[in-house]
């Protein structure tokens, strides 16, 4: 008989409340439930294979994951909620920090959801419409998960390895976010009309739609500096997060 041992599990509430999933979605009930690290996950961390591919945080999220679900699935503010309560259950609340010159702990509990939107509801396809206020074309758009993300990150660095110069960051991510033209969905009008008719106005009034109505988490916290004025800092996410003897 295969010896069973006892690991602690937690379960995380998701910044998107489950809404944006379809019925039927183990991830529709807006929570996900995890097990707290073991060696096993350590081994993962430190796997220079995964940590020279870029892989190595997904790797460690999906062996602490216990909900069962496709993981490409994953919408990418609830992946950061996640991402979170993993440092915390692994090493802590403590999180050191450079800010302004100086050493500090910042507590990662503080970190809260973002406030988004949550009245614009997606059609019946996931998705939301959106009137470009600069040239009036209707496009509509889906909120990205980690797959989306990873073929993003693929297209990228393969354009990069056509031409180093080549800096499609933004309008790749928006060929992947956008889902139709005025009412158009081939991919080949898609990409056209982000080549070649996106005004920079209405790419800027899109990304801002997005995050209104995108459910994610605010890596903030309130620091109060020596001299006892408090304020939100940044809080970003190093080679510490995971690894803080680093």
């Amino acid at each position: 008989m295969e010896p069973k041992f006892k690991i602690p599990t937690e379960t995380v509430d998701l910044p998107s409340k489950g809404h944006y999933y379809p019925e039927g979605h183990p991830l529709k009930e807006g929570k996900v439930e995890m097990k707290y690290m073991t060696a096993k996950e350590e081994d993962i961390l430190t796997n220079q294979n995964y940590i020279t591919k870029g892989t190595v945080i997904d790797k460690l999220l999906q062996s602490l994951i216990v909900t069962d679900f496709p993981y490409n699935d994953l919408l990418i503010g609830d992946k950061n909620a996640i991402m979170v309560a993993a440092r915390i259950l692994s090493y802590g609340k403590d999180y050191d920090i450079e800010y302004k010159g100086e050493k500090i702990t910042v507590d990662l509990s503080e970190i809260k959801e973002k406030e988004f939107d949550a009245s614009i509801k997606p059609n019946e396809a996931g998705e939301f419409i959106f009137s470009l206020p600069k040239s009036g074309n209707e496009v509509t758009f889906k909120l990205l998960n980690h797959g989306d993300d990873k073929k993003i990150d693929r297209e990228i660095e393969g354009l990069k390895k056509i031409s180093r110069d080549n800096e499609t960051g933004v309008t790749t991510r928006m060929k992947h976010l956008i889902t139709s033209v005025n009412g158009d969905r081939e991919q080949s009008t898609i990409r056209q009309f982000v080549d070649q008719g996106l005004l920079a106005a209405d790419a800027r009034a899109l990304r801002e739609e997005y995050a209104r109505v995108q459910p994610d988490v605010e890596f903030k916290v309130y620091h109060v500096n020596a001299e006892g004025v408090g304020e939100d800092i940044d809080v970003p996410v190093t080679i510490n997060f995971f690894w803080p003897d680093a």
